[in-house]
């Protein structure tokens, strides 16, 4: 018999399970670096990161976006420099969205092999190769006086079918610059199905759809209007979804994997975290998401005040895709953080890779 001087063992009564000894302790896991990114569930890879890229016609330097501070509308040679720096840092891919000098009512730039944006594609597939995933935006909004997505009909309103054969056009113009993957944003009903035909009539079998599935008529998207010197008056509420529906975003993502889309896409990001999930697992197909500008300005206006750690910030952001389930994900900051892991990230950082 154990005198009563003998320390009671593990078993005993005295350690017994209680709010004071808990024997469930998931702290000890999280007790040293090791092991929390021996459990660690995600991470941030430059791989994963997709750069949104501006390129501005008759540009002969970069010019700063104002509400996008260390965003560009980049001329063709700091496009090719930024461009060179992003793929050698490790980026996933490059998308591009044109700024033209000139714009009508049907985006004819889009189209025109000598447009901004397919002389930009040429150059950088000329430059590149596939050494990255090469992607263009796909949408007329840049190239239109009205700034629509689309062509008008006689009313005013977005002419749906019509605006299938400008995409049409348009694609195929971009594959020929030498766009691997094209990212359709317009969000017109059927557009998958009109580039996949067009496409695969030219014989661009290879070149992939990465689907905007969910594109959200966002109060966030204002910055970008800024880097696109977009021409909209009003809204774009009659074909980009209401930001009250869910439900309606896995109709769209069923919509465009019978159609032949290869990747997809919730947009804008953070605030649609729920969104993606649920089109995370729905989608037999990789999904991505994209950070848009207005998220990435909140993040800088804050980090200016010194309201955030601005590396923190940035890197918890992204791991939020990650951890929502996007294989990709769209954002300004790809190239920099791409930057930031090459180079390792410091002790209070790499919870993050």
């Amino acid at each position: 018999m154990a005198s009563e001087t003998t320390p009671p063992s593990p078993t005993s009564p005295s350690h017994a399970a209680s709010p004071l000894h808990p024997r469930i302790r998931p702290r000890r896991l999280r007790a040293t670096g090791p092991v929390r990114s021996l459990v660690r569930e995600h991470t941030v890879r430059a791989g994963d990161l997709i750069l949104p890229m501006f390129v501005r016609e008759g540009a002969t330097e970069p010019r700063e976006i104002g509400s996008m501070p260390g965003v560009m509308q980049h001329s063709l040679d700091s496009l090719s420099a930024a461009a060179r720096e992003a793929v050698d840092r490790g980026v996933g891919g490059l998308m591009l969205f044109g700024v033209p000098e000139h714009k009508d009512a049907t985006g004819s730039g889009a189209s025109d092999p000598d447009g901004i944006l397919n002389v930009a594609l040429r150059r950088l597939h000329d430059e590149l190769g596939d050494e990255t995933v090469l992607m263009a935006d796909t949408c007329l909004d840049e190239f239109t006086d009205h700034g629509h997505c689309g062509v008008l009909d006689a009313r005013g309103g977005v002419d749906n079918d019509a605006t299938l054969v400008r995409y049409q056009e348009m694609a195929l113009a971009q594959a020929r610059a030498g766009a691997r993957m094209l990212g359709p944003s317009g969000m017109m009903d059927g557009q998958i199905a009109a580039i996949r035909e067009a496409l695969d009539a030219e014989g661009f079998t290879d070149v992939s759809l990465f689907a905007y599935t969910a594109k959200y008529a966002s109060a966030f998207f204002g910055p970008f209007r800024e880097a696109v010197d977009s021409s909209l008056a009003g809204d774009r509420r009659t074909y980009q979804q209401d930001p009250a529906d869910g439900a309606e975003a896995l109709r769209e993502l069923a919509l465009d994997l019978a159609e032949g889309a290869d990747m997809v896409m919730v947009k804008p990001g953070m605030p649609y975290l729920d969104v993606l999930r649920d089109v995370v697992r729905a989608s037999p197909v990789p999904v991505g998401a994209y950070q848009v500008s207005g998220e990435y300005a909140m993040i800088e206006a804050a980090c200016a005040n010194g309201w955030l750690d601005r590396e923190r910030a940035v890197l918890e952001s992204l791991l939020a895709f990650r951890r929502a389930g996007a294989a990709a994900v769209l954002t300004y900051y790809a190239s920099e953080v791409a930057g930031w892991l090459q180079e390792g990230l410091p002790e209070h950082l790499r919870e993050f890779a």
